[in-house]
């Protein structure tokens, strides 16, 4: 369906893998999806499209297409930090601001800290999304960097060099903070579409194993027999 009719300033990027099959063969594919806002402040599911895996390519085709389909007016992207999806972006949203999820970048940096770590680091990490403006989130990961580089220096390093990217959102009106400084909107319809892919799953193996225990359908014999009588009725 186009969508040329008025722009998406605000854009939502996300994947996941479902099971498919291709050529008889079960095999894990990307799904790829977009969430659009209006001017209006609605949001639209603006494409879903399958891919053999995420990658740049993939990412790229889906992006031409949605801009195709008359996609146009994109100022702010949110998504995780996929490398191909971020060099997609840059290749064909090319004047749009992108902001890395802030929840995948907390989530990241949990791989940095080992399994006793003081709970505090990472919440005091948490609260710096909750400033009031830009200024005051850059000002604050100083503290926050001396006090833990000793004991965290992995953690911290990594925050240092890549904490700038995930703090695009405080350019934009401080009421659109929080629903777009991460993916978690698109990532509760990402949990809902598996919750139901699942009942899905379930009742196909459920009804596959009962048609197996049950009477036969259908008897074969009669079409036997009628393709024996339509040869028969040919012969002579």
């Amino acid at each position: 369906m186009p969508f040329r009719e008025e722009p998406y300033p605000y854009l939502i990027l996300d994947a996941r893998y479902e099971k498919a099959r291709e050529e008889s063969v079960i095999r894990s594919q990307a799904v790829l999806i977009a969430i659009g806002i209006n001017e209006g402040g609605r949001r639209k599911v603006l494409g879903v499209d399958l891919a053999p895996r995420e990658s740049q390519s993939s990412w790229k085709d889906f992006l031409v297409r949605l801009k195709d389909r008359g996609l146009h007016g994109v100022e702010f992207v949110v998504s995780d930090d996929h490398a191909g999806l971020k060099k997609a972006l840059t290749e064909v949203l090319t004047d749009a601001a992108w902001q890395r999820c802030y929840v995948h970048f907390l989530r990241n940096a949990l791989d940095y800290l080992p399994r006793k770590a003081d709970d505090d680091c990472l919440q005091e990490l948490r609260w710096l999304y909750d400033r009031r403006d830009l200024a005051e989130a850059q000002r604050d990961p100083a503290a926050w960097l001396t006090k833990w580089s000793t004991k965290d220096p992995k953690l911290t390093d990594g925050v240092e060099d890549h904490i700038s990217e995930t703090l695009t959102f405080y350019r934009l009106p401080r009421a659109h903070h929080k629903p777009l400084k991460s993916t978690n909107m698109l990532e509760r319809l990402n949990e809902e579409i598996k919750r139901r892919t699942r009942v899905v799953r379930a009742l196909c193996v459920e009804t596959h194993e009962a048609w197996l225990e049950d009477n036969r359908y259908l008897n074969r014999d009669l079409l036997k027999e009628q393709r024996r009588e339509r040869l028969r009725a040919a012969a002579s």
